[in-house]
């Protein structure tokens, strides 16, 4: 019952001589006037005869006149007005009578009986709400003029009040009341003006307490409000809370550990929340949710959240390309690649540019799918508008890089010239429509470098490394393999001297790998030794680092393999004929390995060679082909061991293993050696003058590893 009209109003409606429409209007049009009067008064001025008018009008209480008056004067913008009308107002002045009604409900519903006094139970949360209403917009005058902390005094007077009163909640029997309404804005009101003082720690602990005390009386709108505000306060607020102590509250409950953990867990509750109620969803929820999962590298995660989202959010091909992406991010590329395959269907978004250009990057970093890589490329730049420049650069980086990829599988010499040509033709037009693109100028350097042109290989990798290149351990290798390749060994060593003092210890793995190697070249046996010796150490710590979750492992070409470090210091020792110091390395990359690998084979045929123990070492170099057939350095020193143990008798299969490994890998200069000694021996003197001067020109312009260990920076 909102109100009862006084006894004046009581008797005119009483007259039997009115019909029941004609005492409704006569009663509504004496109300309105005493209404009227009130408020011409309070415009006058005249708080105290407004409020008599508004009692005289309405049955009701001078705190809920001055209520009223308090609400008329908001709404005008009249603050201190408002505020001198509700000063007076205190919140602890119906808290007591709250907590009776509530506690008789619930004794009446343990009896399964109405509550008693329905007519005053009506009367006090009409009263009730007009007094929390006016608390409320007495908070928000204060905020209006800028005494901040004085509106947070009274915000937290009227939770406090509200926390003590209602524990768990109105009954349910109350309903939706404004009692509810009126406390929802209050919850909102406090944190806001917290964060507007700049009080960031208490602003958290009021948006924790308003989850935790007051969730029963927000609606689902008001709810996803807070929980929203308060998460993007966690994600980019940049203070650390307090932490939260959730588990005091619910035994074993989850506490976050710091404040990006605590945002996460509030968005995808939010997620779960939206998906319920179905035909309402924030798509900023999942904007911050994706921002948040990628910065910490939970990239799976998420793409289980796009997963989950329901049908009709998302269309297909969008969601199916950001799963994509997500799981690319992890390193699972084939799970995106089919992903992108899905998507890339006649029925779906076949010309989809990003779509496409995606599917093509994930083929490239593959040899046996570059292929398919370059088709899709090609589908991307048919598909492009007139002027999208930067798109058609991007479809050409991929397209070099997938074709220099392709050449690994081609077995014609004719094939690969060709592919190397279109790769270097694809890369150079891509670095002229985007100039300021390093990717691209970094793997159209490692192409002019796998090409043998380092002169201009040179070139770029100075170009990268003074623009930055994004990953500088890059750009240091390259450089310095550069100069390996034109025989600056003592270059290179400064250059890779220089780039381990500028990175971080995790990073300088593949750096240490490749000085050791550069020390080896210029006859520095026992530095390498030492480097090699930092290098296993350094793998040692990272990986209990990387057991106790405080980094990640590298990615795109910036990890070392403990077992190939153990190989390299395994062939130093029996460089130097250290042949127990060798056989304990070779022993500790098997048992890192869990078996005798293809490389622990050939290494073990080095050391049985070097012993002079030929046969062992021809067996060991077998069992290399019997691991894994493509293992180029062991065709190359089983050929030439079965020539120095057989002699003629072995040329035809000597013929067919260098044959095998050349065409496999037309680079490797020991392969063309063997092949000039074993065409010399057959008499044809030119072909092996040739094959002498192709292994020549290869060792001078060969750098200390592969540039193909340096993965292109379109895959970093």
């Amino acid at each position: 019952m909102l109100c009862t009209c006084n006894n004046q109003f009581k008797s005119d409606e009483n007259r039997g001589s009115l019909t029941p429409q004609l005492r409704v209007r006569n009663v509504s049009r004496q109300l309105s006037e005493k209404l009227r009067d009130g408020e011409l008064k309070l415009l006058q001025g005249s708080i105290r005869e407004a409020e008599v008018s508004l009692r005289e009008a309405l049955s009701i209480n001078n705190e809920e006149a001055r209520a009223l008056l308090g609400r008329l004067e908001y709404d005008r913008g009249n603050y201190e007005g408002a505020l001198q009308v509700l000063e007076d107002i205190q919140a602890h002045n119906f808290g007591t009578s709250l907590r009776f009604f509530i506690q008789d409900s619930k004794i009446q519903q343990k009896k399964g009986k109405p509550a008693k006094g329905t007519d005053a139970l009506g009367t006090f949360l009409h009263g009730a709400s007009l007094l929390l209403e006016a608390l409320y917009l007495k908070a928000k005058c204060l905020q209006e003029l800028g005494r901040l902390s004085d509106a947070t005094r009274e915000c937290k007077l009227v939770l406090d009040t509200m926390e003590t009163a209602t524990p768990a909640g109105l009954p349910d029997e109350w309903g939706n009341t404004r009692i509810a309404q009126m406390l929802s804005k209050s919850v909102k009101l406090l944190p806001e003006i917290l964060l507007e003082m700049d009080r960031t720690s208490d602003a958290v602990v009021a948006y924790r307490r308003s989850l935790l005390r007051f969730s029963w009386c927000l609606d689902s709108h008001d709810l996803v409000h807070i929980m929203k505000s308060f998460a993007i306060l966690l994600l980019y607020g940049g203070v650390e809370a307090p932490r939260a102590s959730l588990g005091a509250h619910v035994e074993g409950a989850f506490t976050p550990k710091d404040n990006t953990e605590e945002g996460v867990l509030l968005l995808m509750i939010l997620l779960r929340i939206m998906n319920k109620e179905q035909g309402y969803f924030d798509y900023t929820v999942f904007e911050h949710l994706s921002l948040a999962l990628s910065i910490c590298g939970q990239l799976e995660t998420l793409a289980h959240q796009y997963e989950a989202l329901l049908p009709g959010t998302l269309s297909r091909p969008d969601r199916w390309y950001s799963m994509a992406l997500c799981y690319a991010g992890t390193g699972q590329n084939s799970v995106a690649l089919d992903l992108m395959r899905k998507s890339l269907v006649e029925s779906e978004k076949p010309k989809d540019v990003p779509s496409l250009l995606l599917a093509a990057k994930l083929c490239a970093g593959k040899p046996e799918l570059c292929g398919e890589g370059v088709e899709y490329t090609q589908r991307a730049m048919s598909s492009l508008p007139r002027g999208a420049v930067s798109y058609r650069a991007c479809a050409l980086h991929i397209q070099g890089v997938a074709l220099s990829s392709q050449v690994q599988l081609t077995p014609s010499d004719a094939m690969k010239t060709k592919l190397h040509g279109q790769s270097l033709e694809a890369l150079q037009e891509a670095a002229a429509l985007d100039k300021g693109d390093t990717a691209i100028i970094f793997d159209l350097g490692l192409e002019l470098a796998n090409q043998r042109k380092s002169s201009l290989a040179l070139d770029c990798a100075k170009y990268c490394l003074d623009r930055g290149a994004g990953a500088r351990v890059h750009g240091w290798r390259f450089l310095a393999l550069v100069l390996t390749a034109q025989g600056r060994h003592a270059e290179a060593d400064v250059i890779l001297e220089s780039a381990l003092e500028e990175t971080s210890p995790w990073e300088q793995g593949p750096l240490l790998r490749t000085r050791a190697k550069v020390q080896l070249a210029l006859g520095q046996h026992l530095l390498a030794v030492k480097t090699y010796q930092v290098l296993l150490a350094l793998l040692q710590e990272e990986k209990k680092e990387h057991e106790l979750g405080t980094i990640g492992r590298g990615k795109g070409g910036q990890r070392v393999e403990e077992s190939d470090v153990w190989h390299d210091l395994a062939q130093v020792y029996i460089q130097l004929k250290q042949w127990g110091d060798a056989e304990t390395c070779l022993e500790k990359a098997r048992v890192l390995l869990d078996s005798y690998s293809a490389a622990n084979w050939h290494y073990n045929g080095l050391l049985r060679e070097e012993q002079d123990l030929l046969e062992e070492a021809i067996l060991c170099h077998k069992n290399a082909l019997a691991v894994d057939l493509t293992y180029v350095d062991s065709k190359v020193k089983l050929g030439a061991l079965l020539w120095q143990v057989n002699g003629v008798l072995a040329i035809p299969v000597v013929k067919s293993y260098l044959a095998e490994a050349l065409e496999a890998e037309p680079t490797h200069e020991e392969a063309w050696y063997h092949m000039g000694m074993l065409q010399k021996a057959e008499g044809r003197r030119h072909e092996a003058a040739e094959s002498f001067q192709a292994a020549l020109v290869l060792e001078q312009s060969s750098p200390v590893e592969k540039f193909s260990s340096i993965a292109p920076a379109l895959l970093w």
